[in-house]
Order: structure tokens, then sequence, then C-alpha cells
């Protein structure tokens, strides 16, 4: 027998879905700006389930469950992490700062801060904007943003799919926040 033996569902001991609507969340709001493929938001849910992130606001065409397209990469990760729709997604920033969290894009601009620089606070509650798969994020709601990250890239290709950059930003707010002190149920 392999010493690395796959293990089942019974031993990753994952939460049901009433624990998990009671688990304590990180203080992480994604904020999907016209994502178009369904396919991608339902790999956000899916993500987000993962690390716990207390919300995901749908803006403009992004559509919004119950979806076949949205379920077939969420595995029902939309059925448990809340989540909001806006008309559109400077409605939701405006929102999210009169709710107190500060707003970031995560978009290549000039002056943007690479992820790797990317500090958070210990206390800071944020709310993370991710753009349409062609466009990226609309400027007038990186305007409203309190600033952007960029992700560090080598090749040829100048972006992520959406998706993806939605992992990699939240799997460092996460392993930050660990290290922070922030009470994290995992």
């Amino acid at each position: 027998m392999s010493h690395l033996q796959k293990l089942s569902m019974d031993d990753l001991c994952r939460k049901a879905p009433e624990e998990f609507r009671q688990a304590e969340k990180l203080p992480i709001v994604v904020v999907l700006d016209n994502v178009r493929s369904q396919h991608n938001i339902g790999s956000v849910f899916r993500t987000s389930d993962a690390f716990l992130v207390k919300s995901v606001y749908l803006c403009g065409i992004s559509a919004t469950p119950p979806n076949k397209e949205i379920h077939k990469s969420a595995l029902g990760a939309e059925n448990v992490v809340a989540w909001q729709y806006f008309d559109n997604t400077q409605q939701a920033v405006e929102q999210l700062k009169t709710d107190g969290y500060a707003v970031w894009g995560v978009e290549q601009t000039r002056n943007s801060t690479s992820l790797e620089d990317f500090c958070v606070k210990q206390n800071g509650r944020y709310a993370f904007v991710f753009g349409n798969e062609v466009r990226g994020i609309d400027q007038q709601v990186i305007d409203g943003c309190e600033g952007c990250i960029e992700i560090p890239q080598f090749g040829t290709k100048h972006s992520f799919n959406v998706s993806v950059c939605a992992g990699i930003v939240l799997w460092e707010c996460y392993q930050q926040m660990k290290k922070t002190g922030k009470r994290i149920n995992g």
C-alpha cells in the first residue's frame, strides 16, 4: 500500500452545509464585475467555500444561482456561500465602503500593488473586485477602489482566467490572515 493513500470523504472531515453557514468567515467579499462565464462564477463560489469567504457579490451581467451552468463548477457551493446581486458594480462598491470594507480591484493598472507586497491588516475587512474575462474591471469601478492588486506574471500572456485569479488572491489573503492571528475555523 502506498504511503500516499488518497483520503476518503470521511477522512477529509468537511463541514456539513449548516455547519458552514454557522462557521466564522474570513472578512472578505468577492465582487464579480460583469463576469460572463457561468463556469467561472461557479468556480469562484467553490473557491470562496474552500476559504470560508463571507460573501460573493454578483454584478451586472454576472449570472446568479440557481443556475445549471454555475452548479457544474460550484458543485453546491452556490447553495452555502452567501451572495447578493447588484445591477451595477459601482453600487456594490459603494455599499461595501459604507459597510467598512477596504475595496481593492484585482487589475493591472498604473501604480497597482504587486500581490506579493499587499498586506492585510489584522482587523481589516476586504472586498476584492474581479473583472470581465475580456475587458477586466470597468474604469469607473477602479476609480472607486482604494487601490488595485496585480498578480506578477512572467510568460507571454498578460492575464489569468478570472477564477484562477480569484483563487490566487484568496489563498494569499487566507495565508496572511492565518499568520496575523485572524481566527479561522478550518
